[in-house]
């Protein structure tokens, strides 16, 4: 999980049409000559109605969100993601406050910062992390982090929003896992898993205060692991948080992003949920990546990692 989870959880404030955009991103197009870009896979037919659950594995009597009628659009929520600095608790974390009903069944927009794939079909490029990306970053990255900027791949994903639309996202990896990243996601895209915002965490995040209600998919922030001294598997690039705020972290009594609380029962699907079995933790599995959700001394539903860490 990211820093603190990064003021709330990783990478937090989040992203809807009512929040202000971060610095101007890099689009694909604007890749230096050694970044690479993959071929285009097809989609898939026949994706299951609850993304990341299969039609084989889904209990019958789990219980799901509303579905919409084929021929509607998706009804979409609104909510102004990191308006509400919550109390802090003297562990420097926002005070834990049941979740507010419009963030229930979390349906939100997404805000392009790249430009979307415009084919419905997935893209991906791998490429350094260039001086404009660096600055981007901020003081998720120093002199001092274990790995150098050498050691870092700036990715562009396609990836299926809430909002039923085709979007580009933006990650931080290790240059050693980066195929496998993208791997992955092609993967998620196909299945229509739907993500709300991937972006780059950068000092605004970093530094913004607890609201409890971000859910950025993200993945490199050079930090220590909770409760220690060493350097989180983030730091090295070598681990992802997907949909926190659907798919939070608990630790005793502490529960983040911390409005997050609805979403700690996980008999009720709801669309962005990761669950046992389904397309995400197959994904990352194939992968060799681990997920925080069979850790024992916690549960961090968002997380997967390279090194298990």
């Amino acid at each position: 999980m990211l820093a603190g989870v990064l003021a709330g959880v990783l990478a937090f404030p989040g992203c809807t049409t009512e929040r202000s955009a971060p610095g101007a991103a890099a689009s694909p197009q604007q890749a230096p000559s050694p970044t690479r870009s993959t071929s285009p896979a097809p989609t898939r037919a026949g994706v299951p109605s609850a993304p990341g659950i299969p039609r084989s594995t889904r209990p019958a009597r789990a219980r799901s969100a509303p579905a919409a009628p084929a021929s509607e659009p998706v009804r979409l929520g609104t909510w102004r993601v990191g308006a509400r600095p919550l109390p802090l608790r003297p562990d420097g974390f926002g005070e834990v406050q049941p979740t507010p009903r419009r963030l229930r069944v979390r349906r939100l927009a997404t805000r392009d910062l790249l430009p979307p794939p415009t084919d419905g079909r997935f893209h991906a490029t791998v490429g350094p992390v260039t001086p404009q990306v660096r600055r981007r970053m901020g003081e998720a990255w120093s002199a001092g982090c274990p790995v150098t900027l050498r050691d870092l791949r700036y990715l562009t994903l396609s990836f299926r929003g809430f909002d039923g639309g085709e979007h580009t996202g933006e990650l931080v990896v290790a240059a050693g896992v980066a195929d496998d990243v993208v791997q992955v996601f092609r993967r998620l895209h196909d299945a229509g898993f739907p993500i709300e915002e991937m972006r780059l965490p950068g000092t605004a995040d970093l530094e913004a205060p607890p609201t409890g209600d971000g859910n950025n998919t993200a993945a490199y922030v050079c930090r220590a692991t909770r409760g220690a001294s060493t350097f989180s598997a983030h730091a090295y690039g070598l681990a992802i948080d997907v949909n926190p705020f659907v798919n939070p972290y608990r630790r005793g009594d502490l529960v983040l992003p911390e409005l997050a609380g609805a979403y700690l029962d996980r008999t009720w699907r709801r669309p962005g949920m990761i669950l046992p079995g389904g397309v995400v933790t197959r994904a990352f599995a194939d992968v060799g990546w681990t997920w925080g959700g069979d850790f024992r001394s916690l549960s961090d539903l968002m997380h997967f990692s390279a090194n298990g860490r």
